[in-house]
């Protein structure tokens, strides 16, 4: 997997970021989203393009959003920091961004755990594995 770069600036560290074109800040939730999504496009073969990052909700942002090739949002993506864990109250986050974009797949991620849910009809079915890019 390729790792993203780094750097230190004005004694603060910053990582790039391919979605954004742009150095951000480091905090552990970016290291853990730049980790996930370069994992999707490497090993999964999600189209990078296909990815926006920190898509505005109105007044909240949405972590990163999968597209399909038609640009209708496939994927929400929430990520939180390692030491953060994945309870109700992030599915419940990641559920009320959903009530604005409705897709069918919510992921949650914190580095050491994913929680991969399908959202059919109000319904949300926990599943083992991340979908494949043909499936959506």
């Amino acid at each position: 997997m390729t790792f993203p770069r780094t750097r230190v600036q004005n004694n603060k560290e910053q990582i790039y970021c391919d979605w954004r074109h742009r150095f951000v800040r480091l905090t552990p939730e970016e290291w853990v989203r730049q980790q996930f999504l370069h994992r999707l496009t490497e090993r999964y073969g999600y189209p990078a393009g296909l990815i926006g990052v920190e898509i505005s909700l109105g007044v909240r942002r949405a972590d990163a959003v999968v597209y399909n090739r038609d640009m209708q949002p496939r994927i929400l993506l929430e990520f939180k920091a390692d030491m953060v864990p994945l309870t109700q109250q992030v599915l419940d986050q990641a559920a009320g961004y959903n009530r604005r974009l409705h897709v069918p797949w919510l992921i949650l991620h914190n580095g050491p755990h994913t929680l991969i849910a399908r959202v059919e009809d109000q319904t949300i079915t926990f599943k083992d594995s991340i979908p494949a890019w043909s499936e959506l």
